[in-house]
């Protein structure tokens, strides 16, 4: 599980190492801050893969997500993947931001469209200026030949795809646009990301996908989550849940189970590793890290 800076996700991940690797937030404050850096904390002595700092709606959080990243890349052992997302910016000003990257030793960046600006569920519309898909985006980071890119992909679909194969187009021209890997939004179910990889190589998208984990620790925010993506919390995983409803500590007990066992039915599936979604807290993912067994 150990990780070489001057190597490529697609290099590591070639070596036949599984990645493992998890997702951050900038915080809104001081305490946010706090809380952000002691999960780092708890978190680096797992020799992560990579971990990766995502990036505000409307490109709200930009200079916090580069200074974090940057922080991370200077005072930690850990590998930087620093979210971009085309969201409310020009080309000069993601030429700009990427600049500002590559002066704090930040070489990995996940390429994303982003969010509307008006939030989930309302029209894209692109800035002037701008770009419209992550696969210009891609592109212009490509440009940069020590940059190294990663994309999104989507179990069950991306919310605007008309149909799972135009989903899979969409894959397609992200790698042929430069990209080396993709991260999957939260999987609900293994057999949701077995049908993306089939999905995936039918395309020609020829890039490893790691699926992404995030542990159901609370049902309602858990279940507004999956809503934003107008997706359905599986009935399998409700039913398990429901009897716990009025015993929080039962419940996250039982949402640890159920994401040990998804992670466990992705690595079988043949899954290059595993992405957590951390909020922040690195306590369920220590949690699941020691129910896999997986050594460090």
């Amino acid at each position: 599980m150990t990780h070489a800076r001057g190597l490529s996700m697609r290099e590591l991940l070639a070596r036949g190492d599984r990645s493992f690797s998890f997702e951050f937030f900038p915080p809104k404050d001081e305490a946010g801050e706090q809380q952000l850096w002691q999960a780092i904390t708890e978190l680096e002595p797992y020799a992560p893969t990579f971990v990766s700092v995502t990036y505000g709606a409307g490109g709200t959080t930009r200079d916090r997500t580069v200074a974090i990243t940057e922080r991370i890349a200077r005072e930690t052992s850990l590998l930087p993947v620093a979210h971009l997302t085309c969201v409310g910016h020009t080309t000069d000003e993601l030429d700009a931001i990427l600049d500002d990257l590559a002066s704090a030793g930040v070489q990995h960046i996940m390429a994303l469209r982003g969010d509307p600006p008006g939030g989930p569920g309302t029209p894209w519309t692109p800035t002037d200026g701008g770009l419209t898909y992550a696969s210009e985006l891609v592109s212009l980071i490509r440009r940069r030949p020590d940059m190294r890119i990663g994309v999104a992909a989507f179990p069950e679909g991306h919310v605007d795809a008309v149909d799972l194969e135009q989903d899979a187009r969409v894959l397609r021209d992200k790698y042929d646009a430069g990209a080396e890997f993709a991260v999957t939004d939260m999987v609900l179910r293994a057999s949701d990301y077995v049908a993306l990889l089939e999905r995936a190589e039918s395309a020609g998208a020829d890039l490893p996908i790691i699926p992404g984990i995030m542990p159901i620790l609370n049902l309602r925010s858990m279940e507004r989550m999956v809503e934003f993506s107008r997706r359905q919390l599986p009935q399998e995983v409700r039913d398990r849940l429901t009897p716990y409803a009025e015993d929080p500590q039962a419940l996250r007990a039982e949402g640890i189970a159920i994401a040990t066992e998804l992670c466990e039915a992705l690595l079988d599936a043949g899954a290059p590793g595993l992405h957590f979604y951390t909020l922040n807290r690195s306590k369920a993912t220590r949690e699941i890290f020691d129910n896999l067994r997986i050594t460090v």
